[in-house]
């Protein structure tokens, strides 16, 4: 807990009703993510949850936002509780151990006042950098020794990736390609000599991305949402100009797609879709230095694959992901995870293990697999 004499032991989080404010905190702050944007929380409120978009301030006279925390609200049916979700939050300078330690009070507090069986949070906070040669992060060993003093715990349903692979985009486009595997630039030229075409897209591509994405789906095994949810949060993000959308296409057919999502000096890569037909001509490979170099032109300093293996193993569901990812050169970063306040532990042991066995028990009686949701 934050002691007596913290600078910020008066600050406490308040509604922010602005969106022009809540931009310009985020714009501010250090670890700020496009999924604590005001657009992704608006989006979530239309698909069940409620969005309270929460900052915390410090100052005399003149103001200043020190941490922000997009929170999602869900009620479970029924029960007169609810869960708490930050997603790829809070948002505040983690370096900072009395100002962290006040924002973690400050949301158990939260979750006790909303009557949260639990607040989840998962911070753009690495653990570690590489996967050969594994750097360890100070900082992410010191997060997560405060959550674990403080009671929280390793989430078993972390939403987001764990891990991810960034690519940094200082290098000019000719040391970028010389520095892929030798693999990846020849999918990449092959994909031109074979006439695949990338091109910008826009609203109209949304509902081809939308088939494309579900017979993706059907093909590698995943579970998506309905369509209409995927409608409505791309034209969200792109109505608040954080979207771009690219195809690739052949002889004037969409082949394959991306939806890249840009906030502040990152570009994700957090959607990718491609139909059964024209794989040989590898438009995936084309596309994905189409997206790197659309990232570059935007000034972005770094390009997010978004999403990586849990264990760098070939059991893993991601592994075929991973192998496609590695030869851009990108490097992997784990992070530490999504941490669980568990708010009211008995209900949080019902909730998190004891119904969860139930369902499955429920789905191997049917013969179904269990549902497997991407993140976002």
């Amino acid at each position: 807990m934050a002691t007596d004499n913290s600078p910020y032991r008066a600050s406490t989080f308040k509604l922010e009703d602005s969106p022009a404010a809540w931009q310009a905190a985020l714009g501010r702050l250090p670890y700020a993510h496009a999924l604590q944007s005001w657009a992704w929380g608006q989006f979530k409120s239309r698909w069940g949850w409620e969005a309270l978009p929460l900052t915390m301030s410090v100052g005399g006279n003149s103001w200043e936002t020190i941490a922000a925390a997009m929170v999602l609200k869900r009620r479970v049916p029924r029960l007169p509780f609810c869960v708490l979700y930050v997603p790829k939050g809070p948002v505040l300078d983690y370096h900072d151990k009395a100002l962290r330690r006040q924002v973690l009070a400050r949301l158990e507090q939260l979750a006790q006042r909303e009557r949260a069986i639990f607040i989840k949070i998962d911070p753009e906070i690495a653990r570690s950098w590489g996967l050969e040669n594994e750097r360890v992060s100070p900082l992410g060993m010191a997060v997560t020794r405060d959550l674990r003093e403080r009671g929280w715990r390793p989430s078993d349903e972390q939403i987001q990736f764990r891990n991810t692979v960034e690519l940094p985009l200082e290098a000019s486009e000719e040391a970028l390609l010389a520095a892929m595997k030798q693999k990846t630039r020849y999918n990449i030229r092959l994909a031109e000599r074979k006439g695949v075409v990338v091109r910008p897209g826009g609203p109209a591509d949304f509902p081809t991305l939308v088939d494309m994405y579900q017979e993706t789906a059907a093909r590698d095994g995943f579970t998506v949402r309905p369509a209409a949810y995927y409608l409505d949060g791309w034209m969200a993000l792109y109505e608040a100009g954080m979207a771009q959308p690219l195809i690739a296409e052949v002889e004037g057919r969409p082949v394959a797609a991306v939806v890249l999502v840009r906030f502040g000096e990152r570009v994700i890569y957090m959607y990718g879709a491609s139909r059964n037909e024209a794989r040989e001509r590898m438009p995936n490979h084309l596309l994905q230095w189409e997206a790197i170099r659309w990232a570059q032109a935007q000034g972005a300093k770094v390009y997010d694959f978004w999403g990586a293996p849990d264990e760098f193993e070939e059991t893993d569901r991601l592994w075929g992901v991973w192998r496609f990812k590695a030869g851009f050169n990108g490097e992997v970063v784990r992070f530490i995870g999504a941490w669980d306040f568990p708010a009211r532990p008995l209900l949080y042991r019902l909730y998190t293990q004891a119904i969860p066995r139930y369902l499955e028990i429920l789905r191997a009686r049917r013969g179904r697999p269990a549902a497997q949701d991407l993140p976002g």
